[in-house]
């Protein structure tokens, strides 16, 4: 499929090489089909966790490789969509993890690492939310005094910037932002809007607002590029 969409047009200019975000990528219709199949899926398909439920399609990623399981129609059209854009190159999308985050929920900073081609692409459903970025702790030696002090850091402190996920819009995070920054998404009911967000140029509100959190989907999706042949006990 040939990639239709100008990338370049969508870089978020104030954030490290290099995200993109697009606007209304999927129409509200889009939006209610991926809804209604998301809650349609079976209760054994949802996995609980402390802050959020999610549910995993295309296999389980592990480091040993992931036993691939083909993608339902719903998801498969999606990953195709996404997977023509010029970021994945001739990789194509086989893993969609789906979270729900009711609100006050939320994610610890982190990175996606190395269990993943170095892309990642979210589908934004039903609300919006901040992806809040970091910087991390570096490893400097573990006698030295930089290292001391660095430990001491709050994540407050060593917060970045954040991007303005709206109800629709396509996120993707590639490069040095990818591999040299934490992402996560604050415990919070609202979000107030400050010259921090990278993005507000392309969002609706302004500097000053407040935004209350609804329930929100996304849809992560991602190229696991170790796949195995069989089934393998992971647990071992």
């Amino acid at each position: 499929m040939a990639d239709e969409v100008d990338l370049e047009k969508f870089i978020i200019k104030k954030a490290p090489p290099k995200a993109f975000y697009i606007p209304d990528f999927i129409s509200v219709e889009e939006e209610s089909y991926l809804l209604d199949h998301v809650y349609g899926a079976p209760k054994p398909k949802w996995t609980k966790l402390s802050g959020r439920r999610l549910q995993n399609w295309g296999g389980l990623p592990h480091p040993k490789g992931m036993v691939l399981e083909k993608l339902p129609p719903w998801l498969q059209k999606y990953s195709a969509k996404v997977g023509a854009l010029s970021v994945f190159s001739d990789v194509a999308p086989n893993h969609v993890l789906v979270n729900e985050y009711e609100p006050g929920q939320g994610i610890m900073p982190h990175t996606d690492g190395p269990l993943f081609y170095p892309v990642v692409s979210t589908i934004n459903l039903g609300s919006h939310t901040f992806l809040d970025f970091y910087h991390p702790l570096t490893k400097t030696g573990h006698d030295s005094k930089d290292n001391s002090e660095e430990s001491a850091l709050s994540l407050e402190d060593r917060y970045f910037m954040s991007v303005l996920l709206e109800p629709r819009s396509l996120f993707l995070l590639t490069e040095d932002l990818y591999h040299n920054f934490l992402h996560g998404i604050a415990e919070r009911t609202s979000d107030e809007v400050t010259d921090r967000v990278a993005n507000l140029d392309t969002c609706h509100p302004s500097v000053g607002d407040i935004l209350l959190r609804k329930t929100r989907i996304s849809l992560t999706i991602r190229n696991v590029p170790k796949i195995l042949k069989f089934k393998l006990n992971l647990g071992r």
